[in-house]
This record gives C-alpha cells, sequence and structure tokens, in this order.
C-alpha cells in the first residue's frame, strides 16, 4: 500500500524535533503542518494540540519524528526519535531524516502494535504551505463521462486543502514568540501583517455605518407611496436609468452590510463588487472630467439640434417617397396619402419641440454630465433614454404601422376561417365549427377583399418603420450590453487570477523531484490555476437587464405578426 506524505516545503531547513499534522485515513496521507523543536515538554505539546484541534475542528497530532543533521547522523538522537513514537503512539510513526552532505531524503514508517507489519511504498510531497493556504480548490465545472472520478479526485484534494487552510490558528506562532513550544512554519519568520491594511480596517468601520445609514434613508424614500403613484412608478420601472441606479444601491447594502461573509464566495462576490463599482465611478470622473474640459458641453449642444433637423429632414424625404411610387410598386393612393400627412404632421410637432427645447438642451447637457461622477454605467443608461427620448416619433411611427398592420392581419385570418366554417372559441381558445349565412358570407368576402387590397400598402409602411425601430433597438442594445458587461464582469477575481492564480485553484500536478531505489520517491505539487473563462463563469456577478430576452423564433414571430418590440424588460424580469 502506498503511503502519501505530505511535505511543507518551508519545513525542509527546520531544526530536528517532532511533525505535527493530520492523518487520512481515508486515503493513507498524512498532512505535516509543523515541526516542534527540541526543547519540549510532551505534556505542553499535548495540550497545545487539543487546543488547536478545539479551535480549528482539525484532529491536529503528532504523526512523528524529524530529524536534520549537517553532520554525521548521532546514534543517540536516532534513538530518543524512536522512542518518541512511544509517548505520542500515532500508528504508523513516520520518521523523515535529512543529511547535509545528501540530496536524498529517508523517510521510513513504525509500526509497533501491530502484528504484521508490512512494507509500504512511501511517496513524499512537497507542497507550498503559503500558498495552498491561501488558495481556495474549486470543483470541476467539465461536464463528461470522467465526472465522478474527478468529483473523486477534487473531494480528495479539497481535505488537503482543508486541512491546511483551517489551521490558521497553528500558523500564528512563531519563531520570537515566548512560549514554550517553538514552531517552524511558513510564517515562522513572523506574522504576516500590514499596517496600512489594519488602519484602514479601522477606519472603514465610521465609514461603514455612516453609508449604511446613508442607504437605509434613500431605500426607504425609494419605497415610500409617493414613487407609487403614477407616472412616477412608470418612469421608475421602465428608464434604464433608474434601474441602474437601482441595481448598484443593492450592490452598495451588501458592501455596507455588517454581517460577515461566510464562505468564500460570498467574500469573493463582495470584492467583486466593491472592485466593480470602484472601477465604474473611476471612469464616470473620467469621461466628466473629458465632457467639462474645453467646453464641450457647449459643442454637443450646439450639434444635437442640427443634427435632429437633419434626421427630420431624412424622415420627411423617406416619408414623401413613400407617398409616390416606392421602387415602382402600386399603392393604394387613397391610404398612403393619408398615412404619409400623419406621419409628416408628426415629424413637423417633434420639430417644434425640439426647437422649443433648444435653449434648455446645454443646461440639460451639462446637469446630465454631473451624473457620470455615480459611474460609467449610470452615464450610459442615461445616453439610453435620451436616445429613447429623441427617436420618440420613431417609435410612435413604429407603434401605429404595427397597430394598423397587426389589426389586419388578425382581421384577415379571422375572415379566412369564415370561408372554412371555422371561428375561433375565445372561451375555450381553439378554432371550432361553425354555420354561416349568405349575408355573413357577403360581408366576410367584402372585408376580406378590402383589407387584402390595403394589406401592402400598410406593410410597406410597417416594414419601413420596423427597421427603424430595430436600428434604434440595435444601438440601445449594444449600450446596455456594454453596461451589463460592467455590472456582471468579476474584475477582482480577474485580476487576483493576473497576480496570484494560485489563489483560484482548478486542480494540483506534481513534478518528480528525485526518485532513487530505496529512497522515497520525492514529488512537488503545483497548484494549477482556474482558467479565466471558468474564472468569469464561476464569479460572473447577476445583472438586472433593460430589455428582454426573446428568442430569434419569438422575435421574428412578433414581427411578422405586427406585435410590439419594447426597448425594456418586464416588471420582475431578473437575468443572470
Amino acid at each position: 500500500m502506498v503511503l502519501k506524505v505530505f511535505f511543507p516545503s518551508c519545513c525542509s531547513s527546520a531544526e530536528s524535533g517532532i511533525l505535527i499534522g493530520r492523518w487520512i485515513s481515508e486515503q493513507n496521507s498524512a498532512v505535516i503542518l509543523a515541526v516542534v523543536h527540541f526543547p519540549f515538554i510532551p505534556v505542553q505539546v499535548k495540550q497545545y494540540l487539543s487546543e488547536v484541534q478545539r479551535v480549528t475542528k482539525v484532529s491536529v497530532s503528532v504523526l512523528g519524528s524529524w530529524s536534520h543533521s549537517k553532520q554525521e547522523k548521532e546514534e543517540s538522537l536516532s534513538e530518543f526519535l524512536e522512542d518518541l513514537g512511544t509517548i505520542f503512539s500515532h500508528e504508523p510513526w513516520i520518521q523523515i531524516s535529512k543529511e547535509g552532505g545528501s540530496k536524498f531524503w529517508s523517510c521510513s514508517t513504525l509500526q509497533k502494535h501491530s502484528n504484521n507489519p508490512k512494507e509500504e511504498e512511501i511517496i513524499l510531497v512537497y507542497y507550498d504551505q503559503r500558498k495552498v493556504m491561501l488558495s481556495h480548490l474549486h470543483p470541476p465545472l467539465d461536464t463528461g463521462t470522467s465526472t465522478d472520478h474527478k468529483a473523486d479526485d477534487a473531494s480528495k484534494l479539497s481535505a488537503i486543502f482543508d486541512t491546511v487552510a483551517k489551521s490558521k490558528i497553528l500558523f500564528m506562532t512563531d519563531r520570537y514568540d515566548d512560549g514554550p513550544i517553538k514552531l517552524t512554519h511558513w510564517q515562522s519568520d513572523g506574522v504576516e501583517a500590514s499596517i496600512i491594511v489594519e488602519l484602514m480596517k479601522q477606519a472603514s468601520v465610521p465609514a461603514c455605518m455612516l453609508l449604511t445609514f446613508l442607504l437605509s434613508l434613500i431605500s426607504g424614500i425609494c419605497r415610500s407611496r409617493v414613487l407609487k403613484f403614477w407616472p412616477l412608478s412608470f418612469l421608475w420601472s421602465k428608464l434604464s436609468t433608474c434601474e441602474q441606479l437601482g441595481h448598484r444601491l443593492q450592490h452598495l447594502q451588501v458592501l455596507s452590510s455588517n454581517k460577515k461573509a461566510e464562505t468564500q464566495t460570498q467574500l469573493m462576490r463582495k470584492a467583486n463588487i466593491f472592485v466593480s463599482l470602484l472601477i465604474d465611478v473611476a471612469l464616470g470622473i473620467l469621461l466628466m472630467s473629458w465632457l467639462y474640459r474645453k467646453n464641450r458641453i457647449g459643442h454637443l449642444a450646439d450639434t444635437l439640434i442640427p443634427m435632429a433637423d437633419h434626421v427630420a429632414e431624412e424622415l420627411q424625404d423617406l416619408l414623401q417617397w413613400l407617398m409616390g411610387a416606392p421602387a415602382g410598386l402600386k399603392m393604394n393612393r387613397a391610404l398612403d396619402q393619408v398615412l404619409g400627412r400623419f406621419f409628416l404632421y408628426h415629424i413637423h410637432l417633434w420639430i417644434s419641440y425640439i426647437h422649443l427645447m433648444s435653449p434648455f438642451i446645454e443646461m440639460i447637457l451639462w446637469y446630465v454630465g454631473l451624473s457620470a461622477c455615480l459611474g460609467l454605467t449610470v452615464a450610459l443608461c442615461i445616453l439610453s433614454d435620451i436616445i429613447a427620448l429623441l427617436t420618440f416619433h420613431i417609435y410612435c411611427f413604429y407603434v401605429y404601422g404595427a397597430r394598423l398592420y397587426c389589426l389586419k392581419i388578425y382581421g384577415l385570418s379571422s375572415l379566412w376561417r369564415l370561408f372554412r366554417g371555422k371561428k375561433w372559441n375565445v372561451l375555450r381558445q381553439r378554432v371550432d365549427s361553425c354555420s354561416y349565412d349568405l349575408d355573413q358570407l357577403f360581408i366576410g368576402t367584402l372585408l376580406f377583399t378590402i383589407l387584402l387590397f390595403l394589406l401592402p400598402t400598410t406593410a410597406l409602411y410597417y416594414l419601413v418603420f420596423t427597421l427603424l425601430r430595430l436600428l434604434v433597438v440595435v444601438v440601445q442594445g449594444l449600450i446596455h450590453l456594454l453596461v451589463d458587461l460592467i455590472d456582471s464582469l468579476p474584475l477582482y477575481s480577474i485580476i487576483l487570477r493576473l497576480c496570484r492564480s494560485y489563489r483560484l485553484a482548478a486542480g494540483v500536478k506534481f513534478r518528480v523531484l528525485e526518485q532513487q531505489d530505496g529512497k522515497p520517491l520525492r514529488l512537488l505539487m503545483q497548484i494549477n490555476p482556474l482558467s479565466y473563462g471558468s474564472v468569469v463563469q464561476t464569479y460572473r456577478l447577476p445583472t438586472y437587464s433593460c430589455y428582454p430576452k426573446d428568442s430569434w423564433t419569438s422575435l421574428c414571430k412578433k414581427l411578422f405578426l405586427g406585435e410590439l418590440i419594447y426597448p425594456w424588460k418586464h416588471k420582475g424580469e431578473k437575468q443572470d
């Protein structure tokens, strides 16, 4: 049977002593955590280990002895190390020794209480204790035939990673402590600490309390009855800016919460939210500084009115083209003239509205630019809402054309069922047989003929304005995709994967160091980091999109039947 001994590489130069760690009987493995140096009192060592076991809930015990002699090995020391197995009584008793003049180590086991001691093959595995303690082992994401095998390997590795991670209190004792026990581990030269980090922790307490109070006040205002009345409730549910502000408000509530993160996933979520907010606000401030430099707000306001006039002129030319013979098509002249004049009148109203608002546009843009300090995503959502307001006349044209086209499509389908002796049963939501008299068939034939010959004119207007509407929706969709990317991208996890790849572990790999007959096989355990795609998939933040997720089949069906395509999401629709 193979015995695996996981030995921390930081203890390879430690002085002689005893090995403390955890014995995993299911895997026939020993995880060495530290070396206790001579001299020591066995009773004090047992008391210390029982205290560590009570705090960490890890069965830490003395597993064997460690001998490191820079000169010739002394027989008295080896006998003394063997006698320690009787005092601490662990089966098997592991003996690891290293001589200064040899690069190979010797490792053996003693089983004094066994009647038939068996010769075991020993594999000595070195691991970086600091990296293993700080890393988080992720379960395999791949699905396939070997999923059960990968999950079994992951569970074995997780036992080793959890043993080192839960033994933090053991690593708080270094060689400079005045206690009766001297240990060697990865923090033997002094406990890692940062004065700046500790000062920031102390300063963040009153800041979090103030932020919590302000957020509770803002949440109370948002939940007040004033915002539930129309049209405030309508604007709050339809404007993407309000949705994004509500989403960021939830993020701030998560960050300012005094509830401690219990799992690694919750801790990473808080860190990702904090970095996302920080970068979002930094990009927003950069955008705001760029807008207010060299009077770019004034230049933008001066070009906005001519741009709106140019769009209105192009729409007027398009309507004039539709009112003639577009592409040589023969249209119903009466209906064509009515629809064309109707839409031209709306364009005239829109131009009058834009010129009426022109004196205030620069001031509006100046105050809108200040909102960039809330974040780049808020500025992008405001841009999307401004585009929706500036193209409101196109949306009106699309709604008029879609409603008229939808009315004719449903009218033709209903009259077609009349010819076949069918009708739509509203109560049972199905098509039933029905008998019609001569007058009903005559009226139905007349209406069907009228709707059929008027359909091409209506369909052409509907097609043109639907294409314009889809162009606006695509532009808004690209803006919202950028907002969702900033909101959902786990920036902290990606930076951690780039700078400290061992913190996000997907598994381990082993490299052979030395191998010789009669000596234990020595391996080096190295951490395999998660791929960037797995990092994004694992730690991606949930988003609240402002556009519906329709399939291509559903979208084509809506376009063919003339159903409206809304630029906002339905209430309560949450997308991860």
